[in-house]
């Protein structure tokens, strides 16, 4: 299968770039190189520097006429889409629109119900839970849990997903939303790309002293990227559409991240709090019942193994470079 990832030089996008071309995939790679890096990109994958709100982005997917997308490119900072909701929309929807035209267009430039046929096939879509479902209404937030974001990056992706169920009635194309918990795991990036465990790993280890933004009792739901990487797989073998949560049903506070954070550190820096920031949310947890019965997926990192691994990657990845 020719399968494109937009976001594949970026943290969950390599890794699910990497098992595909382990299955024997041909994997494209679209990524602007605005937080994803190039060393990330798998040496075995095609790699094309675009952002995918261009033109050429669209003309390189008429072009390739990949089968599967996996959709992992974003603007995925909650607090930048409350600052400049108009720049979120504009990748998180204007860019899932801008490849869906292109991958789904026949020769002559209409789109059709018929259009994928030659072309386009599937699409799995990186979404977002909590960002999506809002403040629990119950826990765990199940997939019919009423959907009302707090911030403009859970619109933007709740409107992605709305779309891409046009596009499957109208263009027939398969579409799998992969609601995504809190993701953490090596090659996370710490400067700017959304992520706890990724920036309180480089403070740890680099002997800094990381900000808990408020009191530091809102919750999350933390999954590792392996098992969000088999979420992905078992998606591209799911025989049809859906939306299904990818997370551990288990809500862990921020001081309770940092305390386990700090014993996988090995240190005994102190929590510094500063003011909570807008458009965050206090709780959230996902279900994942729906997932495990029909997907055949279920969590298998316990985060206390996940933190670990990720601690490790982190202490040989990122203080030989700061020692550097």
């Amino acid at each position: 299968m020719h399968c494109l990832v937009t976001g594949g030089a970026g943290f969950i996008g390599s890794h699910v770039a990497d098992a595909l071309l382990e299955r024997g995939h041909t994997v494209d790679i679209i990524d602007n190189l605005s937080t994803g890096r190039r060393e990330k990109v798998p040496a075995e994958a095609s790699f094309f520097e675009l952002d995918i709100c261009s033109d050429a982005a669209a003309a390189l997917v008429a072009a390739r006429g990949p089968d599967l997308l996996v959709h992992h490119a974003a603007q995925m900072d909650v607090r930048r889409s409350v600052a400049d909701p108009a720049f979120d929309a504009a990748v998180n929807v204007g860019g899932l629109l801008n490849l869906l035209e292109a991958g789904t267009a026949t020769e002559n430039g209409t789109a059709t119900k018929e259009a994928s046929a030659g072309g386009l096939q599937k699409v799995i879509f990186a979404s977002t839970g909590g960002a999506i479902y809002g403040e629990p209404a119950y826990t765990p937030q199940d997939t019919e849990h009423p959907r009302r974001p707090v911030s403009p990056y859970g619109v933007a992706k709740l409107a992605g997903e709305k779309y891409l169920r046009y596009y499957r009635a109208e263009r027939g194309l398969e579409v799998v939303s992969l609601r995504y918990a809190n993701v953490y795991g090596p090659r996370q990036n710490p400067h700017g790309e959304a992520g706890g465990v990724a920036i309180f790993a480089r403070e740890m280890l680099s002997g800094g002293r990381p900000v808990i933004y408020g009191d530091g009792t809102q919750t999350r739901d933390y999954v590792y990227v392996g098992d969000v990487v088999r979420a992905n797989l078992a998606a591209l073998d799911h025989p049809g559409s859906g939306v299904f949560n990818v997370g551990t049903g288990r809500e862990t506070s921020v001081n309770a991240l940092f305390r386990r954070m700090r014993a996988a550190v090995g240190t005994d820096v102190a929590e510094r709090h500063e003011p909570a920031k807008a458009g965050e949310q206090q709780r959230s947890v996902l279900g994942v019942e729906k997932t495990e019965e029909q997907l055949g997926w279920a969590p298998q990192v316990p985060l206390e193994a996940g933190l670990a691994r990720t601690v490790d990657w982190f202490r040989e990845a990122l203080v030989p470079s700061a020692e550097g």
